[in-house]
Order: structure tokens, then C-alpha cells, then sequence
């Protein structure tokens, strides 16, 4: 990857790292694009459909991550962290970690044989499809995965975790390439790069912060994310909304879990929840014709273009909306009951239902701290990485030469997150 221009280095490759990517990249610049994950893809790779277009999700996002992973000007970097930055603007001397996959890229054919062979097939937990499935130890987390490679994960390989596994690797002596090496080092790289563009994403609120709503309690209260991939075709269930291998009669959304509640800590309005809440009844509908829909909210906030036509469309598909936040999720008998003060009927009431869905609140990454320590930058009171000014300089960091893309910024919706990548690249 020669080049007499400066490189620049992107950290994180979901829609908004890739997409900063592609425009530094096609601009004639040098690329590092690190993921810390075995794929690109980010979050948007774990959705369906997308508001308000109901646009296929991969069907947006794979070609992207295909041409990132082909890219002359990019070096992709996944399964490996920045651990190092020094330098200012202009010239940042980065160290970089490479995680063991414990299988050789350059031979792994993305076959599954070695996934079929493994003792663990079937019994380690699916972090990607938000525990609702099971996998093998060696894995990639979506079929659509770039680069599609096993990874062997550590803290579930009966060797790696013991020592011994069995008298043989079957995992091994399956693979027709011989690409598995358990001898695999992490390695570090260091690179020179004159801007940084930060674009690491989001985390989900953990639902037990509201526990009145009984997730973790109740097997058939879900998450959003969790409803996503139920629905979604490459999920779990091949698309069917199914709990226990029964279609659910009654569904109630939640909107706000966490969201705009001093009590949690997040006081500010996650952006997104009132549109996929939507999109997520119109799913059901479209999967369950018979079903009998409620959502509870607060407050709508349609603000995107197209957003109050796709909202009133949902409303005239048999889906009841109710203004009032619920108080709490209970059991009778078979069926959860949700009950709510109704704010426009001034009283309470219950309604029944076999699934209930939370739109959970949108927070800063866990690693949010230790990457601003990392970079030297500041956060706003939220928690999210500070812009020098919200409204001139919205994409700028407070440290010079390092930019801001996607929901490391605050929360946004998929056309602002794309939006944001190309201004960042624009600015780096």
C-alpha cells in the first residue's frame, strides 16, 4: 500500500468506519480500517430491514464491506486493537494489536467443515444473534462476514481453555486447507498516519437497569436487537417469530427503556427506538397477519425524512398505539400482562401479551473511557465523545487531527451515521 499522500487510520468498521473508509480510500489515501471484531459489519450487519424504506439491511451493507475488504488503499485490520497512539496531527505513530484467530487467513476457504467437526458444535453461546442460538467454538459470527474467516474463540475452545481436547483436534484434521495453527501469537503492527477518524459505535442499555419489565425473568420478554434477529432471515429462527415453536397472538413494544430517565442515566432520547419500534410492528404484522399489536410511548418523534408517512402507514396496519409509560411486566397464568397509566384515557390499563419487546436505550461503549484515554479525548456529559462545536464543527474531536463518525458521537439513525462517515473522511 505505497503511497507518497499521509495515511489515515479509521477505528471501527461499522457503517460509519466503513463508509470513512471507502471515501478516504477512493480519494487516493492510505487506509487503516481496525475492527475489533472477526468482521466488519458493525451493528447495522445484526438488522433486517431498515426504516423507512424497509430496505433488505445486507443488502446495503454487503457490498460495502466487500469493497473494503478489496480496496487497493485499504489495509483491513479485523480481530485487532489500538493499544498505542503518539504524536499530534500530521503524524500519529500507532501501535496496533492483532488478536490470534488461531487459523491462517491466507488459507482458510470459509468452508464450515471445521465448525461441523467441533466438540463445542451447538453448545456455545451465539453472541451475534444475541443468545438466542448456539454455535461452535470456531465460527464466523454471519455468513456474510468479511473477511470470511474462522476465528477460534479463546475463552471457548476446549483446548485453549484446558489444554487437552480429546485425542485429536478434530477441528484441524477436518480442515481440507490446513489452516488451523494453534501456535498463533498476537502480534503487534505499528503504522504512521497523519489522521485518525474514530467512528467505534454504540452499546444497547442493559433492560435489567428497568426491572419492573421483568427481562431476564420472563424467557419472552426480548430487546429490540434480540426481536431483530428473531425476525430477521439469517437469524435463529430462518425469520419466523417464533418463542418455545409458537407464534406469539399478542406483542406490546415498550418504547424508552432507559431512555429519557434520570434514573438510569440517560436523561437524553436515543434518536432511533420510535422508528424501529414502528418498523418491528409492521414486521409482525407482515409475519403474523392475526396478531394483535400494542405499542406504548411517550412521546413520538418521527423526525427523519419519510419518518411520519412510514409512522402513519404502521398505525393504519392494525397496530394500537397508546400514549403512557408501562410501570411493570407480570405473570397470569399463561400470559404476561403489561400494565400502563394511558395518559389520553387518564387510567390504567393491562393488556396481555406472549411477547413483549423493549426499545432500549442507546449508550456510549464500554470502552468509551479507555479509548478517550487512548486518544486524549473529551467526552460531553452523556458520555459520548465531544465535538469542538455541535453545530459548525460537529465531526471534529477536540483533539486536533482526530475526527468523529457515527454513534461515537451521540446517537443517530443510519443516514445521519453515513452522512457523518463521508464528513469525517471530508474533514481528515
Amino acid at each position: 500500500m505505497a503511497s507518497a499522500k499521509p495515511a489515515a487510520l479509521v477505528i471501527g468498521a461499522g457503517i460509519a468506519g466503513i463508509q470513512a473508509a471507502l471515501d478516504l480510500a477512493d480519494a487516493g489515501f492510505p487506509v487503516y480500517l481496525v475492527e475489533r471484531e472477526p468482521s466488519v459489519g458493525g451493528r447495522m450487519s445484526q438488522l433486517d430491514k431498515t426504516f423507512p424504506t424497509l430496505d433488505c439491511s445486507s443488502c446495503i451493507l454487503t457490498p460495502k464491506m466487500v469493497d473494503v475488504g478489496q480496496h487497493p488503499n485499504i489495509e483491513l485490520m479485523t480481530y485487532s486493537e489500538v493499544v498505542a497512539v503518539e504524536g499530534e496531527v500530521g503524524s500519529f505513530h500507532v501501535t496496533i494489536k492483532k488478536k490470534p484467530r488461531y487459523v491462517e487467513e491466507d488459507l482458510c476457504k470459509g468452508c464450515g467443515v471445521c465448525a461441523e467437526a467441533c466438540r463445542m458444535h451447538g453448545r456455545v453461546i451465539d453472541t451475534f444473534n444475541q443468545g438466542l442460538g448456539k454455535r461452535a467454538a470456531i465460527y464466523v459470527p454471519f455468513p456474510q462476514a468479511v473477511p470470511l474467516v474462522y476465528t477460534i474463540d479463546p475463552n471457548a475452545c476446549i483446548y485453549l481453555t484446558r489444554g487437552v481436547c480429546g485425542k485429536t483436534f478434530k477441528c484441524k484434521d477436518a480442515c481440507p486447507a490446513d489452516a488451523i495453527n494453534f501456535d498463533q501469537k498476537e502480534r503487534f503492527v505499528e503504522v504512521d498516519v497523519g489522521a485518525i477518524v474514530v467512528a467505534t459505535g454504540f452499546d444497547l442499555i442493559d433492560p435489567r437497569t428497568k426491572p419492573e419489565f421483568g427481562y431476564g425473568v420472563y424467557p419472552n420478554v426480548l430487546t429490540g436487537l434480540e426481536f431483530e434477529r428473531l425476525s430477521s432471515a439469517s437469524g435463529p429462527t430462518a425469520g419466523k417469530i417464533l418463542l418455545n415453536g409458537k407464534e406469539p397472538k399478542d406483542v406490546v413494544f415498550i418504547h424508552c427503556v432507559g431512555s429519557r430517565d434520570p434514573h438510569t442515566g440517560v436523561p437524553y432520547c436515543s434518536r432511533i427506538c420510535c422508528m424501529y419500534t414502528a418498523k418491528h410492528a409492521h414486521l409482525v404484522r407482515d409475519k403474523l397477519p392475526d396478531a394483535r399489536i400494542t405499542v406504548f410511548y411517550i412521546d413520538m418523534r418521527a423526525f427523519g425524512k419519510g419518518y411520519e408517512e412510514f409512522y402513519d402507514r404502521v398505525k393504519h396496519e392494525r397496530v394500537i398505539y397508546r400514549r403512557g409509560e408501562p410501570s411493570e411486566v407480570f405473570k397470569r397464568g399463561d400470559k404476561l400482562v403489561v400494565r400502563a397509566d394511558d395518559t389520553l384515557l387518564r387510567r390504567t390499563v393491562e393488556v396481555e401479551a406472549d411477547l413483549v419487546v423493549l426499545a432500549t436505550a442507546v449508550v456510549p461503549r464500554v470502552d468509551t473511557e479507555a479509548v478517550a484515554e487512548l486518544l486524549g479525548l473529551e467526552r460531553t456529559p452523556d458520555g459520548f465523545f465531544k465535538e469542538v462545536h455541535p453545530k459548525h464543527r460537529p465531526v471534529e474531536s477536540t483533539q486536533p487531527g482526530v475526527f468523529l463518525a457515527g454513534c461515537c458521537q451521540g446517537p443517530k439513525d443510519i443516514p445521519d451515521t453515513v452522512a457523518q462517515g463521508k464528513a469525517a473522511a471530508a474533514a481528515a
